[in-house]
């Protein structure tokens, strides 16, 4: 007979006054979604900053323009500068994916008058780098002449990198450049006027040929190059003054080949047919979006054009594309190798790569751009300083006609209507995100369906114990390493935090669906709790579960002692993650961002995201949970994940118990509470749903013929009744042998 147990009815109704308490706190908290507007007015509004924070003696802001989003600055009664927020203007996003807020004001003159970093999502200070430093970069901007900046495309000033934030000084670099220039153009401050073009305009050639060989290639500017020696490379460094540089020069003799670098627009279907083959372009085709562009970029030398930094943060740091106004950084996702290029004579390449330049970038292959190369020097155990070079390229007069203007028409609108549809544009980011993880998203969406199947057929699944061991332990080294160590789609109590937050403040889809395979792991969370509680994810799709649970096996396997917390201290301890959570859940409607450093007591981010790549203090917390893990298994999990604690809650709901239990479990039965690998099982039988990370090693002994009693029992018995029916049938065949050939019965 099969019997499923629930814990006592007072543990039931604690949880349930705690799940009504927390019911009741989202709901009082949580205001009704507010409108959408700029989000300069959401600061004004909810007067997160003051104009004194932004221009020294200022007193205040005037109202925000009707036309787009600027507020004047006020010093008394005197307009003394027009402030807005950068991604207003700009949709840059950096590792977080999201935008970088800063508060620029600007003075008739187009000179920065102030500058302040307002909010970022921006891993940054998760490797020990701290906010000081990055508010320290956006207000060195004050002073900053964005109308020579305009002139000289962003080059008029030097880019000062924080070391381990590279990508990240470069967005608040673009940013704030770019968003400047678009409202200095816009108002008319230090002279500057919006472009407007109004002549005749060219378009790309369809009847235009290219030449059929690589030096024909260079020789007519349709494939440019940029060649660095060892010696170019030393006195660039040299320029720039910094002694440490300096005192480190590039080995080598001055003309050895520092990097030689090509570029070619391939998105213009003669050049992409020459250089890549038929074969090859009809691939690029399929990875190009409408309206997107292409570049083909080869290297050779002992200097890589893409570096190490897009494996980690999934954003090629060396290099970038820069037209006018636009500049384009690229993402892992914009990114394919090829093997080589189709061209006769073309010279061997260490390195070569297709970048897809997006459609909602303002690109325009008509016009001229340059793709700038970033070369750093390591001056200290972590410092580097940096140097930039400039590849321009132009396509050849013979790929473009004119056109006849029928309207005047204005190239680079800098007006709210812009800014709206750049924000439009963004939100479709997401769907070519998602395009360019279909890979990944179906290797996930195959993991979470075999994953269902073995929990709706468990007890085929968990019939054959070695078999089941083996493929748990695949499971998990696969939700590991791709899910976690590839991917990063390492879940986080953040992210609920963060949901809250949004609900408060404005929800919309887009800042969710920008993390294709978080989103599907949400979703699919979401769907398991329902079914079958918290232990769907936590126990099987949990990359930092996924590690200690392989760690554990592993020292299992060197004889390292494990240890098993008494139970009445072992009850106790589950609370901790109750407390941590509901701390940082009402942290979180203080001050989200504070409730987000206060949530490094997860270590999703170091030993996962960042791959221990951090400073000390975080690695050796993350190890020492690890080295506990050794002892105890899932020790994190336990006694202190908030994530675990805050999924449990709602998983109280679930619809179904699918795990199967005899009566006799807990009495006197107690083999599965003494196995269960993270003690979910009560000395009484019942199973602790909260606890519980559906590991399913209960079902594997709930069929055990070696260690089940009441299945040791079923076996005994039914060999004894097998051995009566034996018995029974010999005597029966023995008497009925008897008879036979005795005497024949005469017939009558």
């Amino acid at each position: 007979m099969v019997l499923t147990r629930r814990r006592p009815a007072s543990a039931d109704f604690l949880l349930r006054r705690l799940l009504a308490l927390l019911a009741v706190v989202l709901i009082g908290l949580a205001p009704t979604v507010a409108a959408a507007g700029s989000v300069l007015g959401s600061y004004l509004q909810k007067q997160k900053i003051t104009a004194g924070e932004i221009v020294e003696g200022a007193t205040g802001f005037g109202p925000v323009r009707s036309d787009l989003p600027v507020a004047p600055v006020l010093r008394g009664d005197e307009v003394i500068g027009q402030a807005f927020v950068t991604s207003d203007f700009v949709s840059t996003i950096g590792y977080s994916g999201k935008p970088i807020d800063v508060m620029v004001a600007l003075d008739k003159d187009a000179r920065i008058i102030g500058a302040k970093l307002l909010h970022h999502s921006e891993p940054i200070v998760l490797v020990g780098i701290p906010n000081s430093k990055m508010v320290a970069l956006t207000e060195s901007y004050v002073g900053t002449d964005i109308a020579r900046e305009a002139v000289q495309r962003g080059s008029a000033h030097d880019l000062d990198i924080v070391s381990g934030a590279t990508v990240t000084v470069m967005i608040i670099d673009d940013s704030i450049l770019r968003a400047s220039v678009k409202v200095a153009r816009a108002l008319g401050l230090g002279g500057l006027e919006a472009q407007v073009e109004t002549g005749p305009q060219v378009e790309l050639d369809p009847e235009a040929e290219v030449a059929g060989d690589w030096q024909a290639l260079l020789g007519d500017g349709t494939v440019r190059r940029l060649s660095l020696d060892v010696g170019q490379v030393n006195e660039a460094f040299e320029a720039t003054g910094d002694q440490r540089a300096i005192a480190r020069p590039e080995k080598g003799a001055p003309d050895e080949r520092f990097i030689d670098m090509y570029v070619s627009l391939v998105s213009v279907p003669q050049i992409g047919r020459t250089l890549l083959g038929e074969h090859e372009y009809a691939n690029q085709e399929k990875f190009l979006g409408p309206g997107d562009n292409a570049i083909v970029v080869a290297g050779r030398g002992r200097y890589s054009y893409k570096g190490s930094g897009y494996v980690r943060g999934g954003i090629f740091d060396r290099i970038a594309l820069v037209q006018g106004d636009v500049t384009v950084r690229f993402h892992d996702r914009d990114n394919r190798r090829i093997g080589s290029l189709a061209v006769p004579g073309t010279p061997e390449f260490t390195e070569l790569d297709i970048f897809r330049i997006p459609a909602d970038s303002g690109f325009d292959p008509t016009r001229p751009w340059r793709l700038e190369l970033l070369v750093q020097r390591r001056v200290g155990a972590v410092e580097k300083v940096f140097t930039t070079f400039a590849l321009g390229y132009q396509l050849p007069d013979r790929f473009l006609r004119k056109i006849p203007a029928a309207q005047p028409a204005v190239a680079h609108p800098d007006t709210a209507a812009g800014a709206e549809e750049e924000q439009s544009a963004r939100a479709g980011l997401w769907k070519r995100i998602w395009l360019g993880k279909k890979v990944e998203i179906g290797l996930l969406l195959a993991m979470i369906g075999v994953l269902t199947a073995v929990f709706f057929f468990q007890i085929w699944a968990t019939r054959n114990e070695r078999i089941f061991f083996w493929f748990r332990m695949g499971f998990l080294t696969m939700t590991l390493v791709f899910v976690g160590w590839m991917q990063n789609a390492q879940l986080s109590v953040v992210n609920l935090m963060a949901l809250a937050a949004s609900l408060r403040e404005g929800f919309t889809w887009e800042a969710f669906l920008m993390d294709p395979l978080v989103f599907i792991l949400w979703s699919s969370v979401a769907a398991a709790l329902v079914f079958w509680g918290r232990g769907a994810f936590c126990g099987w799709l949990c990359p930092f579960g996924a590690l200690q649970e392989l760690t554990n096996r592993i020292a299992r396997a060197l004889h390292v002692p494990q240890f098993k917390v008494p139970w009445p201290l072992h009850e106790r301890l589950w609370a901790v993650k109750y407390i941590i959570f509901m701390a940082l859940f009402a942290l979180s409607f203080v001050s989200l961002a504070l409730a987000e450093h206060y949530a490094e007591v997860e270590p999703f981010k170091t030993a996962i995201i960042l791959k221990f790549a951090r400073a000390w203090p975080f690695v050796l917390f993350a190890v020492a949970l690890l080295v506990a893990g050794l002892f105890i298994e899932r020790f994190y999990c336990r006694y202190l994940c908030p994530l675990g604690a805050a999924l449990a809650i709602p998983a109280r709901m679930r619809m179904f118990d699918w795990l199967k239990r005899y009566r006799e479990c807990g009495s006197p039965c107690q083999t599965c509470a003494i196995e269960c690998p993270v003690q979910a099982i009560h000395p009484t039988g019942e199973i602790n749903p909260n606890e519980c990370v559906n590991c399913l090693h209960c079902q594997v002994l709930y069929q055990s013929k070696a260690k089940c009693p009441v299945v040791i029992k079923k076996m005994k018995r039914r060999e004894r009744d097998r051995a009566a029916l034996e018995a029974a049938e010999g005597r029966m065949n023995q008497a009925l042998g008897g008879n036979i050939g005795k005497k024949e019965i005469p017939n009558v």
